[in-house]
């Protein structure tokens, strides 16, 4: 049993009001709330550092389980309902602390929006005096924590927040938000960018809708809106036991970004190579282009960038080309049900000596290996299956069929030249020839399973 997250993102219209978009004074409705919030924030953050013991205070309590008075860490829950009751005023409670008068400071604004600075402010606070705590354990002089920021997004709970999905067209779509205008809090409704998309995964059935949080960004202003699912999967070790259990393993490379191979039974029944189609030598195209500008401008201003069109860019083709791969192995573990998606333990990928050019080329390509496996691995978890991270040893270098050691080749101009990275894998005992990502993709099945080459990982001396 586990939860599935994803996000749904509604793009606020803040075009031009003849374009069916937003007028300039909702922007800045937009700006005011978020520094007010952000103001709200600083002075709880302020308020709970300054009673630090509040924060570490541990309540007594009944447990049922054991039938006896226990003591816990207080709540936040309880921290919440303590510090409203300092800082706010009531008609139960008209006078709060002096120096903490919040009622006094931020007029009229809304309990939600309040309750929501005060809870992220105590998960900074806490956060703080815990790493200001091991720092102070640890001796050390330098790398002291510095003191939270105040700075978020906003979260929008019911009270300020209202989308009637049942009444959504593409013709106008607005969201009604709870803003501040600079002298009130007001309800101003917002045209949104909608599409039959979301409708359709924000009443999928199964996923529940959570809070949504305002992205407020120089150019555009967007909801982000969290969804949650229940998901039941079966544990590895139970599937391992199961004789008809469907492993799918992925090996990640440059030309060929993924080979995927299914097997069962024990042998391959589907492969799927999915190619980059130049997409490799077209960031290093690009990343030349930079060197090259780099070169031309001289040493760098501190404080100064350079070179942001092209690199928003290649940071686009790198997140498109990540969820492309992702999606292809999602849809080939969503036709095995109950499957076990199989990825490398890849951490430390050393880039050789070479360009500057080619070197950003290779901390790029190994960069996208990592955020396809993060990606698959949420796009699967949906459907049910699992990852599981093998030992990499010996995947690319050893025969997939007999288990000995072989070597890799490439031809070139009708000659087999061999080489570390060839395309292509010989097995010098059984003569099996085949592509090399291909049976390092087999092999990663082999680790799974404990055949052939796999070793144990050798756990670091102390």
């Amino acid at each position: 049993m586990g939860q599935a997250t994803r996000t749904t993102k509604l793009l606020l219209d803040l075009s031009k009001p003849e374009q069916g978009g937003a007028n300039s004074g909702k922007r800045e409705y937009l700006e005011a709330t978020v520094q007010v919030l952000n103001a709200a924030r600083a002075f709880y953050i302020a308020f709970f550092l300054a009673h630090p013991d509040k924060l570490s205070a541990r309540v007594s309590y009944f447990s049922p389980k054991f039938q006896e008075e226990r003591e816990r860490l207080i709540s936040a829950d309880e921290l919440l309902t303590w510090a409203e009751f300092q800082t706010v005023a009531t008609k139960e409670h008209p006078h709060p602390l002096a120096d903490w008068n919040f009622s006094e400071a931020f007029t009229e604004m809304p309990f939600t929006y309040r309750r929501s600075i005060i809870k992220d402010a105590i998960g900074k606070a806490r956060s703080y005096l815990s790493n200001l705590k091991h720092w102070q354990m640890s001796g050390k002089k330098k790398g002291k924590p510095g003191l939270p920021g105040a700075t978020d997004h906003p979260t929008l709970y019911k009270e300020t927040f209202c989308l009637r999905t049942d009444r959504l067209d593409q013709r106008g779509t607005f969201v009604k938000l709870k803003v501040y205008t600079g002298t009130e809090w007001a309800w101003v409704h917002y045209p949104v960018k909608y599409s039959k998309w979301h409708a359709t995964r924000l009443q999928e059935e199964g996923w529940e809708q959570q809070s949504p949080s305002l992205i407020l960004r120089p150019k555009d202003a967007a909801l982000h809106i969290p969804q949650v699912k229940e998901i039941e999967a079966s544990k590895v070790r139970e599937s391992k036991q199961r004789p008809d259990l469907v492993t799918v393993a992925v090996d990640l490379n440059i030309k060929n970004l993924a080979v995927i191979t299914v097997r069962q039974y024990g042998r391959i029944i589907k492969t799927v190579f999915v190619r980059d189609h130049g997409f490799d030598q077209h960031r290093y195209r690009h990343l030349k282009r930079i060197g090259k500008k780099q070169w031309q401008s001289g040493r760098p201003v501190k404080g100064e960038q350079s070179c942001q069109g092209i690199w928003q860019h290649v940071r686009r083709m790198n997140q498109n080309m990540t969820y492309q791969v992702a999606a292809v192995i999602a849809e080939v573990c969503r036709s095995h049900p109950g499957c076990v998606l199989l990825f490398e333990r890849l951490r430390k990928i050393k880039v050789g000596k070479a360009s500057i050019s080619h070197r950003l080329n290779r901390k790029l390509a190994n960069q996208i290996r990592g955020r396809i496996r993060d990606a698959a691995k949420d796009k699967v978890f949906r459907g049910g299956a699992v990852t599981v991270e093998v030992n990499p040893h010996g995947t690319s270098q050893y025969c997939s069929r007999c288990g000995a050691k072989g070597e890799r080749f490439s031809h070139r101009s009708g000659q087999r030249v061999r080489e570390r990275g060839g395309k292509l894998f010989c097995c010098r005992v059984c003569h099996y020839e085949a592509n090399a990502d291909f049976n390092a993709s087999v092999n990663v099945h082999r680790s799974f399973y404990r055949e052939y080459h796999w070793q144990p990982k050798r756990k670091a001396p102390s």
